[in-house]
């Protein structure tokens, strides 16, 4: 049977199937063209500027890091230029360890650039490049080149590094740069939200941006110090790149700007004597400019090699280091703190002239020891020193007078007298680091102990702070600022290493003028008094024999520091005793002693008597910087004549002497308290471990007061600021430093004779106007071996109550 169709319906059922397949092509279509349209209109800035990304590299250009020089231009942090070798683990195709190893058979890797490779690895993140090899020969970057091919993600570039020509020379003040890690991270990102903060000081040297492509910072000392400074501004470059990544042409630059060069106070000749005559003994040594605050010489000993930082110690040098007993990677000036043992009786004895406790001719009779209640405080002597007053209690280094003048005085006067002098206090010096130190009080022990009978004062205690030693633990660079504030008659400059800060770009120097200066409120009388036995120490005291024949005249005073406490009836053996247990030398002294040009405190560690080991180092220190006399037993590494000591540093700096920024202060004691920095309880308490140690101190006779001194001549500004920039690296340091011809040191005046008293003492000539009268003073003291009865623990650890009965029975004598 015949099927009838029904053709229109078909044809409809056909026309509405094309219909919709025509409605659905047009959608189609439409999405098309919308994206099509969205892409090219509203996307159009985003993916330009993508495939703009993919055809330009845009590259950060490291700025080349600040040199550092000293006062005289000797190069003392530069930086070279080498290839190296670097892998960006995020762009390799093949496995690490294939790739390194096809490397070796190209470049020589060795094991130990393998293992540093790994922990830069741990350190950073895949898509940074990190150095496998560094300072590439030229061959071995031939090499690579005909092969790089083989290598995606493998590139050799040209690297800027930091040296230290002069190795472990001042080491622990110039510091060494590192590569950043994680820590120094969150330091540049924390700089940039403080940087952000006011817009009103934004310094595009502190933006974060700034370290783009910079794998270095500054990781302590100078270079951490001065970061900013030394870092420079980041540049940017614009390449064209191939689709392999190829550069083909460079399209812009913005060149970086390099970082400011800094000149130090440092005499490095100076510095280097000082090292020398340390030998390997421990210890540490700061030198001053008394009318600047410039730091002539800032010695730790031992010290280290800051090359050895700069790509990354390896662990077995590493942990020499660090796990070595004599510790050279601790800062001693800065860090180490000590009892400062006698070197601590000429500020007792100004103490006592500025609070009416004493005058200069009130006198005791020593028998040798000092009694409290049922315990007995011995001197060094055995038999006493006789009939003392202050000076010859100085000269000679009694403790029975300092015993009785403690007792008198009280913990909290002798705090309070101390403190503006900066013992215990931060001294504000220019490298980050400084210990504080302990300055006990009464409210000082109540802090750092928490049961109440702990708290407790007790008297026997406050005896053993007249000799300096106790709780007393102050560094050596507080025992040579309070020194140098002595020296300048009560006027305090703020000590500071860097000297100038010269420009890269304009090559003009701006000099670092400390901002504080102010005036201790001390009676000139009471100084010359002190001043004139400081001068005795060295004519007919305990550092007579070292300085005699000296042709200047110099001020000083010795001091021995005991470790650990004697038992009652004990007597100090000093070849008995393991050396860590034997007492520190100590010394601080200034010169000449009419016109000081130089101010320092300096202790051995260990070593003995302050007299026989750190007064000798003093001399010499003292001999170069003010007579250019290199000592004959270090000639081998003497300086050649043009870079002797001379009158006048090239780099003038305005005393304050010069500048007339000195500023009375009301009291003593407002004037700390504005100085004083709030210290965590866990600061106060037991913050200062390390070594303790004694210095002794020296301060000039017949020394002018500062309001009466003269001034001197004005600085040219030339002088400062050279008129045009040298071409060569070298020639345009020297420049920039202003280097002068060395004036002619005139001849020093022959020490002044002792003179006679009418009892047959003998002391230094005193100025006019100012006689001091001694009844039954002894004659010439000399040094005599430590007696001690037992003294208080050290001062890092304070002590516990089982032992407190060893503080109060005795403590150490010093001289």
């Amino acid at each position: 049977m015949t099927e009838i169709r029904n053709v229109e319906l078909e044809l409809g059922r056909f026309r509405l199937r094309v219909a919709a397949a025509a409605l659905f092509a047009v959608v189609l279509f439409g999405l098309l063209f919308a994206r099509f349209f969205w892409l090219q209109w509203y996307k159009h800035d985003q993916y330009s500027a993508k495939a703009e990304d993919n055809r330009i590299s845009v590259a950060p250009i490291e700025p080349n890091r600040g040199i550092i020089m000293d006062r005289n231009g000797i190069v003392l942090a530069r930086n070279y230029s080498a290839y190296t070798l670097e892998i960006t683990p995020s762009k390799l195709t093949d496995s690490l360890d294939n790739t390194i190893e096809e490397l070796a058979k190209l470049v020589d890797i060795q094991p130990r650039d393998r293992r540093r490779f790994r922990r830069l690895m741990e350190e950073s993140r895949s898509f940074e490049s990190l150095p496998i090899r560094n300072q590439l020969s030229d061959e071995e970057v031939a090499r690579f080149s005909a092969q790089r091919f083989r290598f995606p993600g493998v590139d050799v570039r040209a690297r800027l590094f930091r040296q230290y020509p002069l190795g472990e020379s001042a080491s622990h003040v110039v510091g060494y740069i590192g590569r950043i890690s994680q820590r120094d991270q969150q330091r540049i990102e924390s700089m940039d939200e403080a940087n952000d903060a006011d817009p009103a000081k934004y310094d595009p040297r502190r933006d974060a941006d700034n370290y783009k492509g910079t794998n270095y910072i500054g990781k302590i000392g100078i270079e951490q110090s001065y970061e900013t400074e030394l870092h420079g501004l980041t540049g940017i470059e614009e390449v064209e790149v191939s689709a392999g990544g190829r550069p083909i042409r460079t399209l812009s630059t913005a060149p970086a700007t390099p970082g400011n060069n800094l000149i130090l106070s440092l005499d490095i000749r100076l510095q280097q004597l000082a090292e020398a005559l340390f030998g390997d003994r421990r210890g540490a040594l700061v030198a001053i400019e008394p009318s600047t605050g410039d730091i002539l010489a800032f010695v730790s000993k031992p010290t280290y090699d800051p090359n050895l930082f700069v790509e990354g110690i390896d662990t077995a040098t590493w942990n020499e280091l660090n796990n070595s007993p004599d510790k050279p990677l601790l800062n001693r000036p800065l860090r180490g703190t000590y009892p400062p043992g006698s070197t601590y009786k000429p500020f007792m004895a100004l103490a006592a002239l500025a609070t009416g406790r004493r005058t200069a001719q009130w006198g005791m009779h020593d028998p040798g020891f000092f009694t409290l209640g049922n315990h007995t405080f011995r001197d060094d002597k055995p038999g006493g020193h006789g009939w003392v007053d202050m000076y010859s209690s100085i000269v000679q280094s009694c403790d029975t007078y300092y015993y009785a003048l403690a007792r008198e005085m009280g913990v909290n006067a002798m705090h309070d007298f101390m403190k503006p002098l900066g013992f215990g206090q931060i001294t504000g010096i220019d490298i980050e680091g400084e210990s504080r130190g302990i300055l006990p009080s009464t409210e000082w022990k109540r802090r750092a102990y928490r049961k109440p009978e702990q708290q407790k004062w007790y008297e026997g205690e406050t005896i053993s702070l007249g000799i300096g030693q106790g709780y007393n633990s102050f560094t050596i660079l507080q025992l040579a600022h309070a020194t140098s504030i002595l020296v300048n008659n009560g006027i305090v400059m703020k000590p500071h290493l860097v000297k100038a800060i010269e420009d890269s770009v304009t090559r003009q120097r701006r000099l670092t003028v400390p901002k504080e200066s102010y005036r201790i409120p001390l009676k000139q009388a009471d100084i010359d008094v002190i001043k004139r036995a400081m001068v005795g120490v060295t004519h007919s005291g305990t550092a007579a024999r070292v300085f005699a024949g000296a042709p200047y005249e110099s001020a000083g005073k010795t001091g021995t520091a005991q470790t650990f406490s004697l038992g009652k009836g004990e007597k100090y053996n000093h070849h008995a005793l393991a050396e860590h247990k034997r007492d520190h030398a100590l010394y601080t002294a200034f010169a000449p002693a009419d016109k000081p040009r130089i101010a320092l405190a300096l202790i051995v560690e260990n070593a003995g008597f302050g007299a026989q080991h750190a007064a000798p180092i003093a001399r010499k220190v003292m001999d170069y910087y003010l007579l250019g006399k290199w000592p004959e037993e270090l000639s081998a590494m003497a300086p050649p004549p043009s870079e002797r000591a001379h009158g006048l540093p090239p780099v003038d700096t305005p005393s304050v002497f010069t500048t007339g920024r000195t500023a009375n202060i009301a009291s003593a004691s407002a004037m700390a308290n504005s100085l004083e920095t709030e210290a965590a309880d866990a600061d106060v308490a037991g913050s200062q471990a390390g070594s303790t140690a004694n210095v002794s101190g020296a301060s000039a006779a017949h020394a002018r007061a500062a309001a009466s001194a003269p001034a001197a001549p004005p600085i040219d500004p030339l002088a400062i600021a050279p008129a045009s920039a040298p071409l060569t690296l070298e020639g345009r340091m020297r420049q920039a430093l202003g280097h002068s011809a060395p004036l002619a040191e005139p001849p020093p005046a022959p020490p002044a004779p002792p003179q006679r008293t009418p009892t047959g003492g003998a002391k230094a000539a005193a100025a006019p106007g100012a006689p001091i009268t001694r009844p039954g003073a002894t004659s010439a003291a000399t040094s005599a071996a430590t007696s001690a009865a037992g003294s208080s623990a050290p001062p890092a650890n304070p002590v516990p109550p089982a032992r407190r009965a060893a503080v109060a029975v005795g403590a150490a004598a010093t001289h």
